[in-house]
């Protein structure tokens, strides 16, 4: 791994009003939260940030939630928010680390490898006095940053992803370990999924990592801490020969998995965007519940 992929609130106070850095906003609330995330960014966001909405992101045609767009529908977005294949793009949420990191893989998945998360968020930025800009209505396209600035190109990195038919088969063949960022009760299934009709489980060949295991107060765990846990579930970044896929509800929190796994030095795997909203969803999907494999020490 060639440098971070975290940006620290010190170091993002140094970039912002730079013409090479474009700050996105990639804050998402699940449906239930009754929380308003473009809202919450026009009330309270960081100086010259564009909000990043990834339910509008999409194929809005799929009946899964947030499902990935095509790769000219991406670069359409991020040329209309003035980003460029030059620039760097760090994104934040107004969590600390929920969202900004599906926001993240998506940049990497359509080949802008320049991308970082910002350390903390929204909350890090609040805690280091740092100046937080509101009320006042933002267009979502950067006029000041489009005039001159060649198109934003994309192209879709296929080895990210993986579909339901490949993981049908891995129940079998057992070629990826999945790991599973829901909490550990809708793996097992004593806990009902938050979107209306799924049932709670988890699929077979999967096991469970729940994504705040992951976290501390709202930021990714150390380095150390990061490849122990994962050290756990028999990972080892010195002999990285694991074939991993990350999984969750609907491919955000994914997503943090994915991140820990690059930040730790695993580099880049798949990730299964249909997630369990597709899984369960299927006519005939195999759903398993009951104890699951899941560290002792949490």
């Amino acid at each position: 791994m060639s440098h971070s992929n975290l940006c620290g609130v010190e170091r993002l106070k140094q970039k912002i009003g730079s013409q090479t850095v474009r700050l996105l906003d990639g804050s998402w609330f699940m449906p239930a939260s009754n929380s308003d995330a473009h809202q919450e960014f026009i009330e309270a966001r960081i100086p010259g940030a564009m909000f990043f909405d990834i339910d509008q992101v999409c194929d809005q045609r799929s009946s899964l939630p947030h499902m990935l767009p095509t790769a000219e529908q991406f670069a359409n977005v991020a040329t209309e928010l003035g980003i460029s294949n030059s620039d760097e793009v760090i994104v934040y949420d107004s969590v600390g680390l929920f969202s900004a990191a599906r926001v993240w893989w998506m940049f990497k998945l359509f080949g802008h490898d320049n991308v970082r998360v910002l350390d903390g968020g929204l909350p890090a930025w609040r805690a280091a006095g740092q100046e937080i800009e509101s009320d006042r209505i933002v267009k979502n396209t950067n006029d000041a940053v489009l005039d001159g600035k060649k198109p934003f190109k994309a192209s879709i990195n296929e080895t990210f992803l993986v579909d339901r038919n490949v993981l049908i088969k891995n129940i079998e063949s057992a070629e990826f370990l999945v790991l599973d960022a829901r909490s550990y009760g809708r793996f097992t299934g004593t806990q009902a999924e938050p979107r209306q009709g799924l049932e709670s489980g988890h699929m077979p060949r999967s096991v469970s990592l729940p994504f705040d295991q992951l976290l501390r107060n709202g930021r990714l765990k150390t380095k150390s801490e990061l490849l122990k846990r994962f050290s756990e579930y028999g990972l080892d970044a010195s002999n990285n020969d694991t074939a991993i896929v990350t999984s969750c509800g609907s491919g955000v929190t994914a997503a943090i998995i994915t991140l820990a796994l690059n930040e730790a030095g695993f580099g880049m795997h798949k990730l299964y965007d249909g997630a369990w909203a597709e899984w369960a969803s299927s006519p005939d999907a195999t759903v398993l519940q009951g104890a699951a494999f899941l560290p002792d020490n949490q």
